[in-house]
């Protein structure tokens, strides 16, 4: 983006506060049905669409003032697909690519939706943000914790606006549990226990060996991961994130969500300095994954201890919710999930009343579309959004780590930030960074 367009944006954003917290959206225009002037839009492209992705433009194309220029898709079945979506919903005509590299010689792209494979978000942004494009990265934020201390370097070097797609630091309920525990009134913190059991986390059924479809590019969906002998659907769409090469399972999906809310409630900044995991695929033997169905991690932080669970394959767990987290306070207890929040109080036998107020909240804010309106206005104010590619980091870091630990049989494992590496495990420090399969190189910043 030219700086003239820069400034055109700038002066055209307005932001909007709340619990202190960077937030917008709230006042915006829909796009669909309203007009804004071409110098106050932001072009939008895609990499990755037939799913997640696609779900997070549509969240950005309800804005009146952005535009769908170019979509990207190693699968032309799903380009073309999504291409008519985009013109009969919206009225727009997005460029069409299969390499991402030749989309972003485009000049009319001010931002880059990144909606692919984990394994391979740290080269798309890192190459966006050289090309001069501001970036929403899906989450995980990479694959590995190299390719996280690789992209924070490149958006800061490029001094790019990165949105990280943990939208829940957008929701208004969230906020709302983060303020009334970061103000005591509740007690101290003193535990935070996270659980998510789908059955999706077994993967898909094995399936034999089939040709590569014919829309499909399948080196380049392959990209710096290793190659691959033969094609197989329960490594492709909907499954490949159960194989270590291109993803870290239920760990790496659901728990970056949940454990970035047990880390922003203490506030917690660094990486964890011990991870405690123990893991193992125990069940549904007749289904085809690499990551582990059923794990139970525990991390010792400073001022309070924080927990995850997950047995795929099921689609229940404790207060009968599939997935929740519950912060475990003095006075109190909120139990929340995306539906809303809990406050359950701790009773006080010498009063004979409860020690804090019992409260149910249930949900009243989109993140999706919060954290979307956030991005754009970011873009537009130059600011950080509500989810920085630090806060990216931090939290791929502590789900990693729990998968390190179980993989190389370690189970317990020490970390050395300031030397990013393990403490006295070998086996470990050798899942820090990928080996990408030529021509592809890991990133230098």
């Amino acid at each position: 983006m030219d700086k003239s367009r820069r400034e055109a944006l700038k002066q055209g954003v307005t932001l909007a506060t709340g619990l202190g917290l960077a937030g917008s959206y709230g006042n915006r225009l829909f796009a669909i049905g309203k007009k804004t002037a071409p110098s106050d839009r932001v072009n939008l492209a895609l990499i990755g669409c037939r799913n997640r992705g696609y779900h997070v433009l549509e969240n950005h194309l309800k804005l009146a003032d952005t535009k769908c220029v170019a979509l990207c898709d190693v699968d032309s079945e799903v380009l073309e697909k999504r291409s008519a979506e985009i013109k009969e919903k919206y009225g727009q005509k997005p460029k069409v690519y299969t390499d991402y590299r030749k989309m972003l010689e485009n000049k009319d792209i001010d931002a880059v939706i990144i909606g692919t494979p984990d394994h391979w978000h740290c080269l798309q942004l890192v190459h966006a943000c050289e090309a001069g494009k501001d970036v929403y990265v899906e989450k995980p934020m990479a694959n590995s914790i190299e390719e996280c201390n690789v992209m924070v370097n490149a958006t800061r070097k490029y001094k790019r606006v990165v949105q990280v797609g943990q939208q829940q630091r957008s929701s208004r309920h969230w906020q709302e549990i983060m303020k009334t525990i970061q103000s005591t009134k509740l007690g101290k913190l003193r535990k935070v226990e996270m659980w998510a059991n789908f059955n999706y986390g077994v993967g898909g059924e094995k399936v034999s060996d089939s040709p590569v479809p014919k829309s499909v590019d399948y080196n380049l969906w392959l990209g710096p991961a290793p190659k691959r002998k033969t094609f197989n659907t329960g490594r492709f769409h909907g499954n490949w994130r159960m194989w270590w090469d291109y993803g870290g399972g239920l760990m790496t999906d659901w728990g970056v969500h949940l454990i970035d809310m047990g880390l922003w409630a203490g506030p917690v900044s660094g990486a964890p300095q011990v991870t405690l995991a123990y893991g193992d695929n125990l069940s549904f033997p007749d289904h085809a994954r690499e990551t582990y169905d059923t794990m139970s991690v525990t991390w010792p932080l400073t001022d309070y201890i924080m927990t995850w669970e997950h047995t795929a394959g099921t689609q229940n767990g404790p207060f009968d919710k599939p997935y929740g987290i519950r912060f475990i306070c003095d006075k109190a207890t909120i139990l929340a999930d995306r539906s809303g929040y809990k406050t359950i109080p701790e009773w006080d036998q010498q009063r004979e009343t409860h020690q804090a107020e019992a409260e149910e909240v249930k949900r009243y804010s989109t993140e999706y579309d919060m954290h979307a309106g956030n991005f754009i206005d970011c873009i537009k104010s130059r600011e950080d959004p509500i989810c920085t590619v630090e806060d990216g980091r931090r939290v791929a870091l502590y789900a990693h780590m729990a998968n390190i630990a179980v993989r190389t049989g370690e189970l317990k494992l020490q970390w050395d930030d300031a030397n990013n590496r393990f403490a006295g495990s070998d086996k470990a420090n050798q899942y820090i960074a990928p080996k990408y399969r030529e021509p592809w190189v890991l990133p230098q910043v």
